[in-house]
């Protein structure tokens, strides 16, 4: 499998595909309230793509893109495969997206299949679960000295059980509800709460200095660790005891529980989404979203027992290796995307390679 990447957009997305070694290919800004961006980037891609022994398939992702290029595609004569990470991106879009039918969706749940399939009922879905990111795998385990370093760099005590949660600073992710889960666990000693993640937008501020009066209104301000913006997550990950995220809406995939998950943290979060399908009772306690006293009751659970939050760590660990693990799902992806291009010759490479490696 040799992927080239068409954007639309110059960024960090660019810059991170370069450095990774693979073909880059810019389509131009483009705006669907701007038609002639529109024209110029499906005229990019058409030169792009029209000799046909240069690609095999042609993979768009969410309904944006496939609204944006599919009928470029189909034109030509390639087969293409919708790739969705998230629910779909508004009434307009599934308009225009279900003019052109892919060979096959790929989705990262089966909770974000059921809810994309209807734009494609014909069409064979399938869950491929993301492979564990780089940065994790990357990050070594931190020896009882790193540990106990960064703890105490950000206040927390010998003895202290320590509760992360990294994400976006939006209401919908439920921050607000873990600190008033919290502030019923007065009676337990030695608990520490940080909260990981940067306010960029203007609606993001808003909410985070709303979160931080938050605490101080529950009487748990000397408690918790607004830490802002990291790029250092996984070690975060690896210096604290569990990871809560009272999510208030469902999760397309969680790649926060996968993170933590891997870093041996038990997770408890809210009862619905993708967390639903693989996070269960060996590995985390789900509760019923925006029920602040479930959330409370999970955390007191994890909180005075240490050989069960243990226990499931390792068992979270295990299981997200078994699910996301990196060939597996990069040989699952290749099959898959063979499967659409219909080259029964693509398949048995995929498998040969396998085999001899």
């Amino acid at each position: 499998m040799v992927p080239e990447f068409a954007l639309c957009v110059s960024g960090r997305l660019e810059a991170e595909l370069r450095q990774a070694g693979v073909a880059v290919h810019l389509l131009g800004a483009t705006r669907f309230s701007r038609p002639w961006t529109v024209l110029r980037a499906r005229a990019a891609l058409r030169r792009l793509i029209s000799y046909q022994d240069r690609y095999d398939v042609i993979v768009c992702h969410q309904p944006w893109t496939q609204a944006l290029f599919a009928g470029v595609v189909q034109k030509i004569g390639l087969p293409y495969v919708a790739y969705f990470h998230g629910p779909n991106g508004g009434a307009w879009l599934e308009r225009l997206s279900r003019r052109h039918r892919p060979q096959l969706v790929i989705a990262p749940s089966q909770f974000t299949l059921n809810t994309v399939q209807p734009l494609h009922p014909d069409v064979p879905g399938e869950v491929l679960y993301y492979p564990l990111p780089s940065q994790i795998t990357a990050t070594s385990e931190l020896t009882a000295e790193q540990r106990n370093a960064i703890r105490m760099e950000l206040g927390a005590h010998s003895g202290d059980t320590v509760i992360l949660q990294a994400c976006r600073m939006e209401p919908w992710k439920g921050p607000d509800l873990v600190l008033r889960a919290l502030s019923k666990l007065h009676d337990l000693p030695n608990w520490r709460f940080w909260l990981a993640g940067g306010a960029q937008r203007k609606h993001e501020r808003s909410y985070f200095n709303e979160l931080k009066r938050l605490t101080v209104k529950l009487g748990i301000e000397d408690r918790v660790v607004f830490l802002g913006q990291r790029t250092d997550v996984p070690v975060l990950m690896r210096a604290c005891d569990l990871y809560c995220q009272g999510n208030r809406g469902p999760e397309a995939f969680g790649l926060s529980f996968v993170e933590a998950s891997y870093c041996g943290l038990p997770i408890v979060t809210s009862d619905f989404g993708a967390a639903s399908e693989w996070i269960d009772p060996s590995s985390g306690i789900l509760v019923a979203p925006e029920n602040v006293d479930d959330l409370a009751q999970a955390l007191r659970i994890l909180l005075t027992d240490a050989r069960r939050r243990k226990g499931m760590g390792a068992c979270a660990k295990n299981r997200v290796i078994e699910l996301c693990n990196t060939s597996k799902q990069l040989h699952r992806l290749s099959q898959l995307l063979a499967q659409a291009a219909g080259y029964d010759r693509m398949r048995k490479q995929v498998d040969a390679q396998t085999t001899g490696s």
